[in-house]
């Protein structure tokens, strides 16, 4: 049975072994196949697809020593909210940025609701785009 405890187990699973380590066993224990981001930018891949691609097509190659510290959890029922920090050295290209070779720092706010301890939904916001118009400068 899913609990609020379990359900946060579950995001920090997700945030550790998926986002800053890229574990396929543990992306495929953790994500629903009906996984729907509802914050996908417009043409992107909402699927568990959109997700992987986000994370080993874009994120992976621009970003190494990929670290995520979590602030903040808080949970209710099936949905966990999470403050957290993606970090990393810019050494590829991001989303059309040359490598600076600096660390860079994203903020993220996200909403997960949980079905089975499965990823089913996700809403988020982040510091990405703030990031992106800094290092074009």
């Amino acid at each position: 049975m899913e609990t609020v405890e379990s359900n946060k187990e579950a995001v920090r699973r997700f945030n550790q072994e998926v986002i800053a380590s890229w574990n396929e066993e543990s992306f495929q224990a953790l994500m629903h196949a009906d996984f729907v981001n509802r914050s996908a930018p417009k043409g992107m891949d909402n699927g568990p697809q959109g997700m992987r691609y986000f994370f080993n097509e874009i994120l992976r190659p621009a970003l190494t020593d990929i670290k995520v510290t979590i602030h903040q959890q808080v949970a209710e029922a099936d949905l966990v909210t999470t403050r957290k920090t993606i970090s990393g050295r810019h050494t590829g290209t991001l989303l059309g940025i040359t490598a600076t070779g600096n660390d860079i720092q994203i903020e993220v706010i996200d909403i997960v609701r949980l079905e089975n301890g499965k990823y089913i939904e996700h809403w988020g916001i982040t510091t990405l785009p703030d990031l992106l118009a800094n290092l074009s400068k």
